[in-house]
């Protein structure tokens, strides 16, 4: 189990304070008289969210509290601009949602690499003496001073990207799959909730052309709800293109195993029964081919237009043949495809 998947992270942020602007008066040998001559303050660093693709994580910002950037310098003689201060990089992955910690409300979201968000922008600098000199005032002895950063705590959510998202039970065999199907190495047990953490997996395909599948943990009835370790999975699903159902053959009622699966994502979020789906019968391999055969027919009479495919990861039946399945319905023009 990979203790090292970080998704929720909360951090309060304060970006710079912006710089004073100077009141210096210019005073030299043969001037001694001179008029304003004060710079601008530099203004505050920001803090800057940024995509970086080859993060999966939110590790790297687990023991990060606090962040605060710099503030601007001040303004100086010769109407020279005070520097800005240094602005926070903050690297996150892509799926990255960024939220106000206190009202919840989502804020925005990091999806391509290299994307930039300036979470909190940093003061601006105030104006120099120079900026106030008038036909009436000519040695104006003031400036403005900088304006004050800014703070609030965000939290941070990533949403999985991937391909094809993996959708059932805990034990209905989705680990097996993806282990099977890729490189990933997902920890398999014969037990309820081995997967605690999402994992990702590059499926090959054939001409060499890949796919993302993502194993999200198994759902239980009422996740929505929060039960068990709900809402932190069942968020990871969001992203998806396309959802891989998973029940397992000898559950006694495939049909009703599915709507249940079904009724937790609509309660979850309505828009996640948009996405495209495909039923896969796992574990496959417990039954002879004269069971499957009638099993067949019922799921003919079940599921109209839902594809479905039986499979064993163990014996590697069907397994082509879901890949097939799942590339044709991902790759299909959008005014192809059916809603299932």
């Amino acid at each position: 189990m990979n203790a090292n998947f970080i998704d929720y992270i909360k951090i309060f942020c304060r970006s710079g304070k912006g710089g004073a602007g100077s009141a210096h008066l210019r005073r030299e040998k043969f001037v001694p008289k001179g008029g304003p001559d004060g710079g601008d303050g530099g203004r505050g660093g920001h803090i800057i969210l940024k995509g970086n693709r080859n993060l999966w994580t939110l590790l790297h910002l687990r023991y990060t509290r606090h962040l605060n950037a710099e503030a601007g310098g001040s303004g100086g003689k010769q109407q020279s601009s005070g520097a800005s201060g240094k602005d926070v990089i903050v690297e996150v992955p892509l799926g990255t949602v960024f939220k106000d910690a206190e009202t919840g409300e989502i804020l925005g979201e990091i999806t391509l690499e290299g994307q930039t968000h300036i979470l909190l922008s940093g003061g601006r600098g105030g104006l120099g003496n120079v900026h106030f000199k008038s036909s009436t005032r000519q040695t104006p002895r003031y400036a403005q001073p900088g304006e004050p950063g800014k703070e609030q705590a965000f939290i941070f959510e990533l949403k999985l990207l991937a391909d094809v998202g993996l959708v059932g039970f805990p034990n209905a065999g989705k680990s097996t799959l993806l282990s099977v199907v890729s490189a990933a190495k997902p920890e398999i047990a014969d037990y309820p909730f081995t997967t605690l953490v999402p994992n990702l997996g590059m499926v090959p395909y054939r001409d060499n052309q890949s796919f993302v599948m993502a194993d999200i943990p198994g759902i239980i009835e009422d996740a929505h709800k929060g039960k068990g370790l709900g809402h932190r999975f069942l968020r990871h699903i969001e992203r998806n293109a396309l959802l891989l159902f998973m029940v397992p053959v000898d559950a006694k009622d495939i049909p009703g195993e599915y709507e249940v699966l079904i009724n937790e994502l609509q309660a979850y979020n309505p828009e996640l029964l948009d996405k495209q789906r495909v039923l896969a019968v796992s574990k496959c391999d417990l039954m002879d081919q004269e069971m499957l055969d009638e099993l067949d027919v019922q799921m003919k009479s079940a599921f109209k237009k839902l594809p479905y495919v039986f499979i064993s990861s163990h014996t590697q039946m069907g397994i082509m043949k879901l890949k097939d399945m799942l590339w044709q319905i991902m790759n299909k023009k959008e005014e192809d495809q059916e809603s299932w």
